[in-house]
C-alpha cells in the first residue's frame, strides 16, 4: 500500500528516530521554550509541521499516489446505510464524522496491533489507513453534499482525475470551464495543514498518542473544526461580505467601505477576516485565493467586495492602533470562492475544510507513529498555582 511514499518514508525515518533520540539522550536537560501567564491561558501557538516527506513528489511518485487515493475512491455500501439513517436535517460535518467513524472497521493499524504489530511498524499501519482514509474521503464528503441538500443520486467517482478535481466531480456542480476543478484543487492544498497547536491538528494528535486509529484520530479532530472558533470563520466572513452587498445593494466603493470600517470599529465590533493568531502579515493562502478570484471572475460583486476590503481595511486598522495584526487571513477571501462557483449551503464549508486538513492530521499522525512520540500528557494546573507562581517571581 501506498508503495512509492512508503519506501520514501521508510528510507527516511531512522534518521528521524536516530535524530530524536540523540537529541533526548544529549540535550534533555536543555530549556527551549519559556510559557508566558498569557499563554497559559490563551493556548500555546507557533508550531508548524512538514507534510510527511517535507518534499515535491516526482512526475512518478505523484502517479503512484493518486492511484492508490483512485484504488479506495469507492466508498462502503453500509456507510451510505448509516448516512441515510440520520435525521434530514443532520449538520453536514456530524454526517462527515460519523461516515468516518463507521469506516473505522476498515482499520489496518486496529487490525495489525491485534496481531502483535511490532512498534517499529507503527507507521506503516498508520499510513495505510491513511491512504484508505483520504482516498474515501471526497467520496464521504460529496455523497453527504448531495444527500443532506438534496443534490439528487450520489455520483460516481471518476478514477482519470486527481484527489481535488474528482472532488469538484462528485459534488455535481456546474463546471463548465474547469475552473471550480482548480478551485477544489487550490482549497484542498492551501487548508491542508497549519501549525500543529491548533484545535482540530492538537486534537488529533492528542488521541493518536493513545494509539487510537487514525480513523478515531482524524473523527477527533474533525469534531474540533467543527467549532465556531475554528472550523467556521469563513463562512462568517462570508456573510460579512454578503451583508455589505445588500446593505449597498451591490459592491460598494472604498470610501464606503472605509467609512463603514470606521462606524464599525468605533462601536466595539471586529472587521471578521482581518487578524491572525500567528501571522503578523498577509496570510498568503489569502494571496492565492484572491489571484485566483482576480483571474477567473473580477467582475464578481462578491469578489469586488473581497478586493476591495483589501484595500481599505488594513489602512483603517492601523490608524485605529488595537489590531495586532491588521492584513486579511485566508477566511477573508475563501468563501467568496465557492459561493461564485454555486456553493451556497455555508453549513458544508467545514466539510470542505476538514476534507482538507485530513491530510495535515494524517500526515503528523504517521510521523509520530514512525518516531515513536509517547502519549500526550499536559501539565494541568490550578489559577492558585498560577497565581504563586507570580508572586514567588515578583518576591524576588
Amino acid at each position: 500500500m501506498a508503495g512509492l511514499l512508503k519506501q520514501k518514508l521508510a528510507q527516511q525515518i531512522p534518521g528521524l528516530r536516530e535524530e530524536a533520540k540523540s537529541l533526548a539522550k544529549g540535550h534533555g536537560d536543555k530549556v527551549i521554550s519559556q510559557v508566558t501567564v498569557a499563554q497559559a491561558f490563551g493556548g500555546m501557538r507557533g508550531v508548524f509541521w512538514l507534510l510527511l516527506t517535507g518534499d515535491m513528489p516526482s512526475e512518478a511518485e505523484l502517479k503512484d499516489l493518486q492511484g492508490e487515493y483512485q484504488s479506495h475512491a469507492d466508498v462502503p455500501q453500509y456507510v451510505w446505510g448509516v448516512l441515510e439513517a440520520m435525521a434530514p436535517d443532520s449538520h453536514p460535518m456530524a454526517m462527515f464524522n460519523t461516515a468516518i467513524l463507521a469506516m473505522e472497521r476498515e482499520s489496518i493499524f486496529r487490525q495489525r496491533y491485534g496481531e502483535g504489530m511490532q512498534k517499529g511498524e507503527y507507521w506503516e499501519a498508520a499510513l495505510d489507513d491513511a491512504v484508505r482514509l483520504l482516498g474515501a474521503l471526497p467520496g464521504i464528503a460529496a455523497g453527504v453534499y448531495r444527500l443532506r441538500f438534496k443534490k439528487g443520486d450520489r455520483i460516481a467517482p471518476d478514477k482519470s482525475l486527481d484527489w481535488g478535481a474528482n472532488y469538484a466531480h462528485m459534488l455535481g456542480l456546474s463546471d463548465p470551464t474547469g475552473e471550480f476543478k482548480n478551485c477544489m484543487r487550490l482549497y484542498m492544498t492551501l487548508h491542508c495543514d497549519h501549525e500543529g497547536g491548533n484545535v482540530s491538528a492538537n486534537t488529533c494528535h492528542t488521541v493518536g498518542s493513545a494509539l487510537s486509529d487514525p480513523y478515531y484520530a482524524v473523527s477527533a479532530g474533525l469534531n474540533g473544526l467543527a467549532g465556531p472558533l475554528h472550523g467556521l470563520a469563513n463562512q462568517e466572513c462570508l456573510g460579512f461580505v454578503l451583508a455589505l452587498k445588500e446593505k449597498y445593494k451591490g459592491a460598494p466603493t472604498e470610501e464606503q467601505l472605509r467609512e463603514f470600517a470606521w462606524e464599525r470599529l468605533n462601536s466595539g465590533r471586529v472587521i471578521p477576516g482581518y487578524g491572525h493568531a500567528v501571522l503578523r502579515v498577509t496570510d498568503p493562502r489569502f494571496t492565492a485565493f484572491h489571484a485566483f478570484g482576480g483571474r477567473v471572475f473580477p467582475e464578481d460583486e462578491v469578489y469586488q467586495i473581497v478586493d476591495r476590503l483589501f484595500k481599505v481595511i488594513p489602512e483603517v486598522l492601523k490608524e485605529h492602533g488595537k489590531a495586532k495584526n491588521p492584513w486579511p487571513n485566508v477566511d477573508a477571501g475563501s468563501g467568496a470562492l465557492l459561493y461564485h462557483f454555486g456553493m451556497r449551503e455555508f453549513d458544508y464549508y467545514t466539510v470542505l475544510f476538514g476534507v482538507s486538513r485530513a491530510m495535515g492530521m494524517l500526515s503528523q499522525l504517521i510521523i509520530n507513529r514512525a518516531v515513536g512520540t509517547s502519549i500526550t500528557r499536559p501539565k494541568s494546573v490550578q489559577t492558585s498555582w498560577i497565581r504563586d507562581q507570580i508572586e514567588a517571581k515578583v518576591g524576588t
